[in-house]
């Protein structure tokens, strides 16, 4: 499964269909995903949240694939892709507090000195509510890129008759 995800990153830009770029992402954000699983079960706190991080990173990524004509913005700062897609100012208020909550996990899963403090915090049951938080935002966003796409193609096929 990794290889064929190496393989479509290695082909990412040649050219690319919309549903073909959709599905790259949500594949490897559900690969991310069945990793902070994982780590989950191991102890490993720190890269729950990173690997949480990253599956909504690359599911924004996707929405955005899904509904504009442009690339993804290069940024691992999730408000500002939300907001670049239009999806932010959708979002309920715990939505956007837990996306700007998990932003950071990027970024201080990174550094020494974030690393340290980050793992006083993170705790297998805290660990757990990140992994759930995660499940429900990615599940709310693929849910938005189901409706505007069919959106999409419903007008494109209104324009062809």
């Amino acid at each position: 499964m990794l290889c064929n995800f190496v393989a479509e990153l290695c082909s990412y830009n040649r050219i690319m269909t919309r549903e073909d770029k959709v599905r790259y992402w949500l594949d490897i954000a559900d690969y991310d995903l069945d990793t902070a699983e994982a780590m989950h079960q191991t102890g490993r706190w720190l890269y729950v949240a990173f690997m949480c991080h990253q599956v909504i990173e690359k599911t924004l990524k996707a929405y955005w694939c899904g509904t504009l004509d442009d690339d993804p913005l290069y940024t691992h700062n999730h408000k500002r892709l939300a907001s670049g897609c239009g999806l932010y100012e959708r979002m309920s208020d715990n939505q956007q507090r837990f996306l700007n909550r998990i932003t950071n996990y990027n970024i201080e899963a990174r550094y020494p000195e974030d690393k340290e403090a980050l793992s006083r915090v993170l705790t297998k049951d805290f660990c757990r509510q990140i992994i759930n938080e995660t499940k429900q935002l990615q599940l709310w966003i693929k849910d938005e890129l189901s409706a505007a796409t069919r959106h999409l193609n419903s007008s494109a096929d209104t324009s062809k008759s």
